[in-house]
């Protein structure tokens, strides 16, 4: 049975018209030094070929002891996993876990809930207009809520690496040659949005990887909208 977490902020989201066109988020904790994660990983990298779904691979640091530092992995990426579980009200975190967008759970390498949790979500509406552009250097962002105030918001900037295959030679996968899709490489908070009226900012960007900007409620609530410029 598929467990789907939703805060009272998403389940307000409900009823406005506008029809959903923004991509579902899906985040996916995983480690190189974790035997049960390339089935999750396989799942992302499926999921990055759709133009409905950002699913972003942040690789963790605590399975680093076994033997082979994943060099993807942030310790920063283990505290937002963290942060999840604890505003989840969970005691423990795990890899493989899938959170799609900010509130729903599920393990990640069981893709028949991860795309249930998609098709959920791709039902919501949009709450949020992003536009994205470069300029010069600069990521220029601009946010409208669509119907009304969403709540106060933190937007954050995201950069990852669309592929990248690595022979792993210690720990639970030594031998294996595994493809990594969408790893993230970049994640700041850039501007906190009190989610009601229009606002623009702009943020230093260098480098030709893509770029996504997520609205997300504070207290890793839900995320209320999310735009990719590749």
């Amino acid at each position: 049975m598929i467990s789907i977490l939703l805060t009272l902020s998403l389940l307000a989201f409900s009823t406005p018209t506008v029809a959903q066109d923004q991509p579902v988020v899906v985040e996916l904790f995983t480690s190189q030094g974790c035997s049960s994660c390339p089935p999750a990983d396989a799942i992302i990298s499926r999921l990055a070929t759709r133009d409905d779904v950002i699913p972003l691979a942040l690789h963790v640091d605590y399975w680093d002891y076994l033997g082979w530092p994943d060099r993807f992995a942030s310790a920063a990426f283990s505290g937002r996993q963290r942060a999840y579980a604890k505003a989840a009200n969970k005691r423990t975190v795990y890899t493989p876990q899938v959170v799609v967008q900010g509130v729903s759970h599920a393990i990640g390498n069981r893709a028949h809930q991860v795309q249930n949790l998609i098709a959920f979500h791709a039902n919501r509406p949009d709450m949020v207009e992003i536009d994205l552009h470069r300029s010069n250097g600069m990521l220029v962002v601009g946010l409208r809520a669509i119907n009304g105030p969403v709540g106060r918001s933190v937007v954050q900037l995201v950069r990852f690496v669309p592929e990248k295959t690595v022979q792993i030679r210690a720990g639970e996968n030594a031998g294996r040659q595994i493809v990594y899709s969408n790893i993230v490489t970049y994640w700041k908070p850039i501007l906190s949005w009190n989610g009601r009226s229009s606002v623009a900012t702009r943020a230093k960007i260098t480098g030709p990887e893509p770029v996504v900007v997520l609205v997300q409620s504070e207290g890793f609530g839900p995320i209320i909208a999310a735009k990719v410029l590749r």
